[in-house]
């Protein structure tokens, strides 16, 4: 995710580098669940939609693949190796070159991403560092752009939740979920500003016929953001960092100039914009439901939640809060994470990840 400053370049929060016991590498299995739920959906998809006649006479005969917002790995080589087996179904024996490109913003670490390539891959790989908020490739150069669980996080913060004279200030929180109207207006503003952004980059570089998959956090029709898993969470570490400022560790007008630069969308909302955009067609639309494979595919320890929470936050909490201060959201975090447990056990679940493969006009 980024966040444009005066000189409108883009400031990064990735996730967690390394390997170590808080990196994003040993802590994204729900980032892993959601992806196995949608491989079956993006099987069909591609099985029933790609039409690889429209571009398979181009002069090259290599097969161009882009995954937006791919972090460090492992999770996004086993989505392009799932995308290209269900294209090699379509291409039966004249298979064509496969090239990969793993896009982050500049601060990712792409030394870690690079490390752990699968040394049996059958693709050529590349680095694409920028913002997807924006154009990354030529123009009709890709075939299949696919982003999971990156689209939720907006390009910058609205600066009327943190100024004091606006009616969106979102005092004492650090997120729209039990907030008023205007703090929510102003992050479903900002997130229609950056997804037609990103859509009309993404219909240039893809060629006629090629397709996109967008994987993203959702909420259903009638339910309240309070009620499902990422509201929950959210509003949790907000409790603790108001705790900690009572404390007098940090000022109450730190946390009140914080917030959470992400935003949940709806599968109405996504149409529309893509309706608006004009350049694809939407081939699949589905909400699907991770949060209730998680229990079965994830070990839901205490200390494991901390830590995925921390994998992916702890960048977003250290710009603005430094490094002690993340160490002690994120101890006590730990140390409450069965009260929050409790609090996700009666979440709504259903149908929390929207599935939406759109196919370049």
């Amino acid at each position: 995710m980024s966040n444009n400053n005066a000189t409108s370049v883009p400031e990064a929060y990735p996730m967690n580098g390394g390997d170590g016991i808080y990196s994003y590498t040993k802590n994204s299995s729900y980032q892993r669940a959601a992806a196995n739920v949608a491989k079956t959906l993006i099987d069909e998809a591609i099985a029933e939609k790609l039409d690889i006649e429209d571009f398979s006479s181009a002069s090259s005969n290599a097969f161009r693949i882009a995954d937006l917002g791919c972090s460090v790995g492992p999770n996004t080589f086993a989505c392009v190796q799932n995308i290209m087996e269900a294209v090699k179904q379509k291409y039966g024996s004249h298979m064509p070159d496969f090239h990969v490109f793993f896009n982050d913003h500049a601060a990712n670490d792409f030394n870690t991403l690079f490390a752990t390539l699968p040394p049996e891959r059958h693709y050529f790989a590349a680095g694409v560092p920028g913002s997807f908020h924006g154009r990354l490739f030529p123009e009709a150069s890709i075939h299949f752009a696919h982003s999971s669980y990156a689209t939720h996080w907006l390009s910058k913060l609205p600066e009327e939740v943190t100024n004091k004279n606006s009616p969106a200030w979102n005092k004492g929180k650090i997120y729209y979920t039990t907030s008023p109207d205007q703090v929510s207006n102003a992050f479903a503003a900002q997130f229609r500003t950056d997804m037609a952004i990103f859509l009309e980059a993404r219909a240039k570089e893809l060629v006629a016929g090629g397709m996109m998959v967008l994987i993203m956090q959702t909420i259903p029709d009638g339910i309240h953001q309070s009620r499902i898993p990422t509201g929950i969470m959210f509003d949790f570490l907000g409790s603790i960092l108001m705790e900690i400022a009572k404390e007098g560790l940090i000022s109450e007008e730190e946390v009140d100039a914080f917030n959470i630069p992400v935003y949940t969308t709806t599968p109405n909302e996504m149409a529309e914009l893509v309706e608006r955009n004009g350049s694809f067609s939407i081939v699949k639309m589905e909400s699907t439901s991770p949060w209730l494979k998680v229990g079965h595919t994830v070990n839901n320890t205490q200390q494991r939640l901390a830590r995925e929470l921390r994998a992916g936050m702890e960048g977003v909490f250290k710009t603005h809060f430094g490094s002690d201060i993340v160490n002690q959201v994120f101890d006590r975090l730990n140390d409450k994470s069965g009260q929050l447990i409790n609090q996700l056990e009666s979440s709504h679940r259903q149908g929390t990840q929207l599935f939406l493969a759109l196919k370049r006009k």
